[in-house]
């Protein structure tokens, strides 16, 4: 998958929770890697066939799996979710206040809900200190008002064991009557979602799942040096990444001149990051692939990289393989026109 794709009108202006990239202080926001799912190593399961599909708004996962052996196999299914740091610092496109399904994930084999087990765990420096946020009641989300009200609510001698174990950190701020001090969440939150699940023998399984996509931006064009030419180790990493094309450069240059002129940029950029490569737990590639994106808006501008794109409707682009493996996560880049209107 490194051959250029022709630039597209393309999807939908960045939006999670009703949040725009431009509302952050640093102007930039990151995307979090999120993918599909994970299985335990098997020689006899095969996936027939994936169909994938990637918005702005959501991502849908389809498999069909199959059982070449003669005996029903009973495995484990995983889904990691993307990890939550904390900090004030930290911009992400997600809602730590939407709780433990902060994706809003949902899994259904064979048309039946499945409603799988959570493990999460506090993490500093990789040390797992679940246990002691939970002595306390304290929520496992970072960040979210709960987390921060229950540290704000702590006797001192308690605050200062968490901040002496990394879990908390006191900041200091004007709350509008003076400098205070803010106890702050300081742990990484790792979660997954797992469940078991029986592969009959000789058939077909069909697994859906789905998630809120989490979508990165800054408020300008950044893959220009100063100069607005197509240099230096930002562009380099583009072209990489997403495999962009004279027209992006293009684009980029107008927006480059507008923001120049004082009239600020004509675009902004938006990310979506997909982990193609966490799979291949099967036995053999994946019989067939197809990746469907969702354009949204027609004035929009997308640039990734893949082979065999094609547009197969007035807001779809459709890329079908055979024979699958994903040699490379899959990266997408989206121009918005940078109205920033709601």
């Amino acid at each position: 998958m490194t051959k250029t794709v022709q630039t597209l009108c393309a999807l939908a202006t960045l939006c999670l929770g009703g949040v725009a990239a431009p509302a952050y202080a640093n102007d930039s926001t990151a995307q979090m890697k999120t993918g599909g799912l994970e299985f335990v190593q098997t020689d006899d399961i095969e996936m027939a066939e994936e169909k994938l599909y990637v918005s702005p708004e959501k991502v849908t996962v389809e498999y069909r799996f199959h059982n070449k052996a003669t005996r029903d196999i009973e495995a484990l299914v995983a889904f990691p979710m993307p990890n939550l740091e904390s900090g004030l610092e930290v911009n992400v496109a997600i809602d730590y206040d939407a709780g433990d399904n902060f994706l809003g994930f949902t899994v259904n084999q064979d048309g039946k809900d499945i409603k799988p087990e959570l493990q999460q765990k506090a993490l500093v420096h990789g040390v797992d200190l679940t246990d002691r946020l939970k002595a306390l009641n304290i929520p496992l989300v970072p960040n979210s008002k709960a987390s921060t009200e229950a540290l704000e609510k702590l006797p001192a001698d308690k605050l200062a064991e968490l901040v002496t174990l990394g879990l908390a950190r006191v900041d200091q701020w004007d709350d509008g009557k003076g400098m205070k001090e803010h106890p702050t969440s300081n742990w990484t939150l790792n979660a997954v979602y797992w469940w078991k699940t029986v592969y009959p023998a000789g058939k077909d399984v069909i697994v859906k799942h789905s998630y809120k996509t989490s979508v990165g931006g800054t408020v300008d064009l950044t893959y220009l040096d100063e100069n607005g030419q197509p240099k230096g180790e930002q562009w380099n990493d583009y072209v990489k990444r997403y495999c962009l094309d004279d027209n992006m450069v293009k684009v980029a240059q107008k927006s480059w001149k507008s923001n120049q002129a004082g009239n600020g940029p004509l675009y902004v950029e938006n990310w979506i990051s997909y982990i193609l490569m966490t799979g291949n737990n099967w036995a053999g590639p994946i019989g067939k692939f197809t990746l469907t994106v969702d354009k949204g808006k027609p004035e929009n501008l997308i640039s990734l990289c893949g082979d065999g794109i094609k547009k197969t409707g007035s807001t779809m682009f459709e890329m079908q393989k055979t024979e699958f493996y994903p040699e490379r996560d899959l990266e997408i880049l989206l121009l918005v026109p940078a109205n920033f209107q709601q």
